[in-house]
């Protein structure tokens, strides 16, 4: 049992790592039915979806096949999350489909209950360290649905935006064509929601690497502005966004952008892309998540002015 992880309590038990009056006292809280987690360990996404694996038999230590009953395996954005799609909204239950059983949902964790084909179906997953890119939990892996199959359910049952957002993701970690979830449509034809599937993948693009450059990206989108290059390279450095033929760049900087080390970093990339006649537009969160159409005004009026200055450069 590794205190920093969730466990199953009977399992514990059994192995003398624990009696049953210590689980019931203060040093662990209960997650879901025989699933625990120290008090003292930050509970976040990522836990809190290993934790409903445990619960339904979808880890590597436990002895169930992803089709036995009561067995099941993460899906929707606890798929997306485990596969390193890094895309959930806060704030999102954890989810596992179930295809054979009766296990009821509890607090904080939704079961769906659908067909899944064995080809949906990803054993061995390794779980993300979060904050560490390409950084692993030893010792124990999930099952999930395929990257394709969660794709799907995603852009099937979310709202425009976070239905583009997982497609974009998903695409990206799973390293399929958006227009491949159009496949699933064969398999699951009666799907809620399927017949938005081709308006969605037509706007979704894998070369969006994080949930707020597909944002940016949509709100310039509904706009009416034409489409900006994604990651554009200049020297050793890459725009989110970029408008090559007026220098003009448009960048989302995350929370991460905020350390010493890295503002340092971001003072030389500035300098180096200004020598070079860039011009980058921020836009802030608030704009982005809030105010799309505040975003797609100020880099339309950039463009116009960049437009305008580039007219005014040409020669006679």
């Amino acid at each position: 049992m590794e205190l920093g992880r969730p466990f199953r309590g009977t399992h514990a038990i059994a192995a003398g790592e624990i009696s049953k009056g210590a689980l019931r006292g203060a040093r662990f809280r209960r997650l879901f039915q025989d699933v625990y987690l120290h008090a003292e360990v930050e509970l976040t996404y990522l836990l809190w979806c290993e934790a409903a694996a445990l619960a339904v038999h979808a880890t590597s230590d436990s002895r169930t096949g992803p089709l036995d009953v009561g067995a099941g395996a993460l899906a929707g954005w606890s798929a997306a999350e485990m596969l390193g799609a890094a895309c959930a909204p806060a704030g999102v239950p954890a989810e596992v489909l179930i295809g054979v059983g009766n296990r009821r949902a509890q607090p904080g964790l939704v079961v769906h209950r659908a067909r899944a084909l064995p080809h949906e179906i990803r054993s061995g997953v390794r779980i993300p360290i979060p904050g560490r890119r390409r950084r692993y939990v030893a010792g124990r892996t999930v099952r999930t649905l395929s990257p394709l199959r969660t794709a799907f359910d995603l852009a099937t049952r979310e709202g425009r935006i976070e239905a583009i957002i997982a497609l974009d993701a998903l695409a990206r970690v799973g390293g399929f064509a958006p227009v491949q979830v159009l496949e699933l449509v064969h398999d699951h034809p009666l799907a809620r929601g399927v017949r938005r599937l081709p308006e969605l993948v037509a706007l979704a693009d894998p070369l969006a690497e994080s949930p707020m450059e597909t944002r940016v990206r949509l709100a310039l989108h509904d706009g009416g502005l034409p489409a900006p290059v994604l990651q554009f390279p200049v020297g050793e450095y890459r725009l989110d966004l970029a408008y090559p033929d007026v220098l003009l760049g448009i960048e989302y900087d995350g929370a991460h952008h905020r350390d010493p080390r890295q503002a340092r970093v971001d003072l030389a990339r500035q300098q180096f892309l200004t020598a070079r006649g860039w011009h980058i537009l921020r836009p802030s969160a608030e704009d982005t998540i809030h105010h799309p159409p505040r975003v797609a005004g100020h880099v339309a009026h950039e463009l116009t002015q960049r437009h305008a200055n580039v007219g005014r450069r040409a020669p006679a």
